[in-house]
């Protein structure tokens, strides 16, 4: 692995923490403001990956995505992603069950969507203030794509391309109805009792493996277009 390599790799892996924890932190936040304080009296109202960090999620799944390729295999077809801790929530604390859950719930994948917009506005000002800029900042995406070249990107250009990336692979994979995402919340509101009963069924490691194997399928559906939607606004920009 390239010095380079590496040092991408880590800034992946930091930026996978933090917007894990944005993300947690979003649910909690919500949750807090529509009633129920179950997440912020157990301090997960923080960035602070301590209260986050799940040891599957959060530190084995990404390990193996980042350095599966040393060793002939890809996960997730290479887009980095994971999980922290579950937030803590009691519905009955909700005024309005349903909907506030609902609301708790997208709030996760919002805030990672947030991130995308600010990561991407911080690109755009970039191309316009720095020399050559729209060129900088576009090969500095490809690179965070896996571009290879004698280009060496800008750490803060590096950064927000990276950022996009993993948001948007987040955003993406948490609105998957595979249980335990944030989409199986959603859709599982959504169901008769009856199909709540068996939808329930599914967890454990068979909702790892359909998060794996159907999951990663459906998320570089996803992404291409999405990925190629921001990179013809940067070049456009």
């Amino acid at each position: 692995m390239s010095q380079s390599a590496f040092i991408k790799d880590i800034f992946e892996f930091v930026l996978l923490i933090f917007s894990l924890c944005v993300h947690e932190s979003a649910h909690a936040w919500t949750a807090s403001m529509l009633g129920d304080q179950t997440a912020r009296l157990e301090g997960r109202i923080t960035l602070n990956p301590a209260y986050h960090v799940d040891p599957i999620g959060t530190l084995l799944i990404p390990a193996v995505i980042i350095f599966g390729p040393l060793f002939g295999f890809s996960l997730f077809s290479g887009y980095l992603i994971g999980w922290a801790k579950p937030t803590p929530i009691i519905t009955r604390n909700f005024r309005k069950i349903i909907r506030d859950e609902n609301l708790v719930t997208l709030a996760g994948p919002a805030s990672n969507l947030l991130l995308v917009l600010i990561a991407l506005a911080v690109l755009i000002v970039a191309s316009f203030v720095m020399p050559n800029g729209r060129v900088v900042v576009v090969n500095s995406f490809l690179v965070s794509l896996g571009a290879h070249g004698n280009f060496v990107p800008q750490p803060l250009l590096l950064l927000c391309s990276l950022a996009i990336l993993i948001n948007l692979s987040l955003f993406f994979f948490n609105l998957l109805p595979i249980p335990p995402l944030d989409g199986s919340h959603i859709l599982r509101n959504m169901l008769p009792y009856s199909a709540v009963q068996v939808y329930d069924r599914i967890g454990g490691w068979i909702g790892y493996l359909l998060m794996i194997f159907v999951g990663g399928f459906v998320l570089s559906l996803l992404m291409d277009p999405a990925l190629r939607l921001v990179l013809s606004a940067l070049a456009h920009s």
